[in-house]
């Protein structure tokens, strides 16, 4: 039993030896995709759930949505004449549109990894922390927009101050008082839900780098840990 229990042992060192040894290049290209797939489909999946949910958004100090820039610049007198509760009333409607919106980002994530090339795979391991978010945004900005926007647009539609918003952002445009991108308000929280969703895709991407022993699956922890020997 004891000779067991040493073999045992020292089978277990020399795979872990190895293990550590591995490099990137002595990976076949099957496992570099496939680990990366695996790592991203658990990065994705998790941006997704922290955001799409009550104050995933509004309770994130990271990607919550304050008032476009235009408002922004009489947030303060408004609170000054007994407003504020509106200002708050936006900027809350904002938020819960956007956690609204970013649960349909998993499915088309999801898609974008299962699309992604051998070289897009390999480009995205050698490159830099950010490498597979810049890949995201590249892949699902667009569709990711005209997904959320109806969502936003249905969202904002309720609140009052957003119409009201609309209707003098279309003026402030013209004074340049407000960016033309931001002269609609679904435009507006479309782009910023939009960039908390890639902002924290990017967090997860940086932890799986960091820590490839917390990565999902035995072949992205083998993948992401040849990277740092």
């Amino acid at each position: 039993m004891r000779r067991t229990t040493a073999f045992l042992a020292a089978a277990l060192l020399c795979l872990a030896t190895a293990a550590h040894a591995l490099s990137l290049g002595d990976l076949t290209n099957k496992d570099a995709s496939g680990g990366l797939k695996e790592a991203l489909t658990q990065g994705a999946g998790k941006a997704v759930d922290l955001l799409g949910k009550s104050d995933g958004f509004l309770g994130n100090p990271k990607v919550k949505i304050p008032l476009p820039e235009g408002l922004r610049d009489v947030e303060g007198l408004m609170r000054g004449m007994g407003m504020g509760k509106y200002a708050d009333e936006l900027v809350t409607a904002m938020n819960r549109a956007a956690e609204a919106a970013v649960p349909e980002a998993k499915a088309l994530l999801v898609n974008s990894i299962k699309q992604m090339s051998v070289q897009d795979a390999k480009g995205i391991l050698t490159g830099g922390d950010d490498a597979a978010t810049q890949y995201f945004r590249r892949t699902t900005s667009k569709p990711l927009g005209d997904k959320f926007k109806p969502i936003v647009q249905k969202a904002m539609g309720k609140v009052k101050l957003a119409e009201k918003y609309d209707q003098f952002a279309g003026k402030a445009v013209k004074l340049g008082l407000v960016k033309e991108e931001n002269a609609r308000l679904e435009n507006y929280v479309t782009q910023k839900a939009l960039d908390g969703l890639y902002l924290m895709i990017a967090e997860e991407e940086k932890a799986i780098r960091k820590d490839p022993v917390g990565a999902a699956g035995s072949l992205a922890k083998k993948v992401f840990g040849a990277l740092s020997n």
